[in-house]
């Protein structure tokens, strides 16, 4: 699957770390929209993890860049309701998500800013806003985020699927 991260158009990234509650939404909603939708031919999805600033560190290296990437994570944002599904601008991207090991760290954020400035891959991050993030391990969503998986794969397919 890697090889092809060089060939498709849309790339879309599921970030986040499956063992700490509601940071596993990423991982959930792209296995959910890979299981449950048909995706065009020119798009990938992938289960990224917490390892996402190394594929984005070689796009950014690559001749062969995308036209688009699509990262869906988890936030806890000021006044969002838990389970509320909505896009940020990568400025957006808060700083202080804790059990966060993905998308948050700093190097990452640049890497994402480099992308979206200076070259012409549009950068879009679709967010659920956190119910819970445990500080230990406890896997599995809370119910508000089970129940953003659906909004976030339509918002995805909806925005992959326009002319």
């Amino acid at each position: 699957m890697i090889e092809q991260l060089f060939e498709k158009s849309v790339l879309i990234f599921g970030c986040g770390n499956i063992f700490f509650g509601d940071d596993g939404f990423g991982p959930a909603a792209v296995n959910y929209l890979k299981d449950n939708y048909t995706l065009p031919d020119d798009v990938l999805v992938m289960d990224v993890g917490t390892s996402v600033r190394d594929i984005l560190f070689d796009l950014a290296l690559s001749e062969k860049k995308p036209r688009k990437i699509i990262v869906v994570d988890a936030v806890d944002y000021p006044d969002k309701h838990p389970g509320e599904v909505f896009e940020i601008p990568v400025e957006g991207i808060p700083q202080n998500k804790t059990s966060d090991f993905s998308l948050h760290q700093f190097p990452t954020v640049n890497i994402l800013k480099e992308l979206k400035e200076q070259t012409r891959i549009e950068v879009k991050i679709i967010v659920a806003q956190t119910a819970e993030v445990p500080d230990t391990i406890r896997p599995g969503l809370s119910k508000p985020m089970e129940g953003a998986i659906v909004a976030a794969c339509e918002r995805i397919m909806l925005d992959i699927t326009k002319p």
